[in-house]
C-alpha cells in the first residue's frame, strides 16, 4: 500500500512574517501550496500585496474564504462584534476555511511566528494539521525578516505606514491611531465599520474599541494623532 502523501501548506495574511516565510521556503519546498483566507472585508492594500508576492515568487496562491460571510456570523452572534475575548471571526472566517482545505489529509503547516516573538498563534487544532516554526528553528528574528523582503524585491505592505498589521479593515487590535488613520485612507471602510457598531434592529449599540464609539474616538482624532506622533516617530520602525 503506498504511503499517504503528506502535503506542505503556507498561510499568507498579507503581512510580513509570512511573506518572508514564503520567500523563504519558495525554493526549498515547491510543492508548498499556499493559501489566503479571504475574509472580503480585507483592505485593497492586502490584495494588492498578495498579487506583489505571486508576481515575485511565481506562486499560486489557493484564496479560502467562509461561503457565508461575516455578517452571516455577525447575525449568528445576535450584533455581538468579535473581540480579542470573543475570536469568533478567526475561528469561523480563518481556521474553518483552512481545516476544509486541508479535509483529512496529513498535512505539515508552516507557520511565520518568529524567534523574537514569544507566542504560539490562533492555529488549528486538528491531529492532521502539524504546526512547524522555521524562523524560531533557525532564530530568524524581526531584522532578518526585513531583509528577506528587501532582497526579494518584495517590500513591506503599503498599509504599514499607518497600520502595524495585517486583517480586517475593522479589526479590533487596532489602536486607536490606526483607526484614524483608516477613516483617513478609507472613510469608506470607516464608515462601514462604523455601521457595524450602531446598525442593530433593537438599538444596543457594541463597539469596537473599549470604552467608545468609533465616532466619539474620531472627535478626538487630534488628540489621538499627536500623542503618536510623541510615542512613535516612524509606525515602519516598529513593526
Amino acid at each position: 500500500m503506498a504511503e499517504k502523501k503528506v502535503r506542505h501548506i503556507l498561510g499568507l495574511s498579507g503581512g510580513k512574517d509570512s511573506t518572508a516565510l514564503a520567500v523563504l521556503l519558495h525554493k526549498e519546498i515547491p510543492e508548498m501550496e499556499y493559501f489566503f483566507c479571504d475574509t472580503h472585508k480585507e483592505l485593497p492594500e492586502t490584495y494588492e500585496y498578495l498579487d506583489r508576492i505571486k508576481a515575485r515568487l511565481g506562486i499560486k496562491i489557493h484564496y479560502l474564504s467562509d461561503k457565508r460571510g461575516f455578517d452571516h456570523w455577525l447575525a449568528i452572534h445576535d450584533g455581538l462584534l468579535p473581540s480579542p475575548q470573543m475570536r469568533w471571526c478567526t475561528v469561523k472566517m480563518k481556521i474553518k476555511p483552512l481545516e476544509d482545505f486541508v479535509g483529512d489529509d496529513e498535512a505539515i503547516s508552516y507557520i511565520g511566528i518568529r524567534a523574537d516573538e514569544n507566542r504560539e498563534g490562533y492555529i488549528s487544532t486538528k491531529p492532521n494539521i502539524k504546526p512547524v516554526f522555521p524562523f524560531k528553528e533557525r532564530g530568524l528574528v524581526k531584522a532578518d525578516i526585513i531583509r528577506l523582503l528587501e532582497e526579494s524585491g518584495i517590500g513591506l505592505p503599503d498599509y504599514y505606514r499607518w497600520r502595524s498589521r495585517s486583517g480586517c479593515f475593522f479589526c479590533f487590535f487596532q489602536r486607536k491611531y490606526e483607526w484614524v488613520m483608516l477613516a483617513q485612507e478609507h472613510p469608506d471602510l470607516f464608515q462601514k465599520a462604523v455601521e457595524y457598531e450602531s446598525n442593530h434592529a433593537d438599538g444596543r449599540t457594541y463597539t469596537w474599541t473599549d470604552g467608545e464609539s468609533l465616532l466619539q474616538l474620531l472627535e478626538r482624532k487630534d488628540e489621538i494623532l499627536n500623542k503618536q506622533d510623541e510615542q512613535l516617530p516612524c509606525l515602519i520602525c516598529h513593526l
